[in-house]
């Protein structure tokens, strides 16, 4: 039943209203998030570590922002004159592609110049490790930077997509896409400065579907604000939440919907949950742990070999 009732909680509120952050209030008051019951004790969150067999690691934008990836929110979270929110919508596609991939563009640059950082690379390490003793390390994350993927985290769902794939408008094929640029027309273009070349590249020369008899235009294979999470995706991570008994949240800030329900919910199921963050968030007060600092000092520790495992 309670199993039943978080799957019809996340379904409820994975809506373009509650993406945007509404009904807080009202979710906080239900879950009792009100009073304080957190502690920032590592080895008391590493003697839970050690028995867990099904973990969960929810990730958001600051553990990349570590890796030098912006994060668009918050004060001088511009991209030239606009908040992404703006652009990274259906609406705004639909208005003006071409202002709409030359952000990506931009994005799918920056990101081509990165690397996974200290939390990545201990997260992916953890899993490998604790997949030879019969446990499971399950990532789901927000970012769409495949930072987790290119640290070696092979149980990974991407809540909100991949900016290296492209997406058909019309029949809704989904491909790789890592060439840069997808097309020459995106050749030097999506600089993020205000007076940066705006001209709008006409639609033909943005990207196409290659799908044989299509031709149409494809977009970023991301999920936008106002849009829902894939089903297929929002199926698998039930059936991880379902089943994990330990839930880390690094560097997320708890207010996409779904995604900031899932912490809350494990906790008030009687699941541990310790959040990584550089700052307390919405979810703070309903959680075990809190750490409070940079992921790629914490959660290294948090997940290194525990001395009741095997030595490889």
């Amino acid at each position: 039943m309670a199993a039943l009732m978080s799957r019809n909680l996340i379904r409820a509120i994975n809506s373009s209203l509650l993406q945007k952050g509404h009904f807080h209030c009202g979710i906080k008051k239900i879950l009792n998030m009100d009073e304080p019951r957190w502690n920032s004790d590592l080895a008391a969150f590493r003697e839970e570590f050690a028995k867990a067999r099904r973990i969960v690691v929810l990730t958001g934008a600051g553990i990349s922002a570590e890796s030098g990836v912006p994060t668009f929110r918050g004060p001088g979270g511009y991209w030239r004159t606009y908040r992404v929110q703006d652009i990274a919508t259906p609406e705004a596609f639909a208005r003006n592609p071409s202002l709409v991939w030359e952000l990506y563009h931009y994005r799918r640059e920056v990101m081509m110049t990165k690397e996974p950082n200290k939390a990545h690379y201990a997260i992916a390490a953890c899993e490998k490790r604790l997949s030879k003793q019969d446990r499971k390390v399950t990532v789901i994350t927000q970012n769409i930077d495949e930072l987790h993927r290119s640290a070696g985290t092979e149980n990974l769902l991407e809540l909100h997509g991949t900016l290296f794939k492209t997406r058909c408008v019309k029949c809704g094929t989904v491909r790789e896409a890592r060439n840069n640029p997808l097309v020459p027309a995106l050749q030097g273009r999506g600089m993020p400065e205000p007076n940066a070349n705006s001209t709008p590249i006409p639609e033909k020369d943005l990207p196409r579907c290659q799908e044989d008899g299509c031709d149409s235009l494809v977009r970023p294979h991301v999920v936008w604000f106002g849009e829902s999470l894939n089903d297929e995706v929002l199926r698998k991570t039930d059936e991880e939440l379902e089943s994990c008994d330990l839930c880390l949240v690094v560097g997320t800030s708890s207010v996409v919907y779904p995604a900031a329900m899932f912490a809350p919910m494990l906790a008030s199921r009687g699941v541990t949950v310790a959040e990584f963050n550089m700052e307390e968030t919405q979810a703070t007060s309903s959680l075990k742990y809190h750490f409070h600092g940079a992921a790629g000092e914490f959660v290294p520790q948090a997940l290194a070999r525990h001395e009741s495992e095997p030595v490889e």
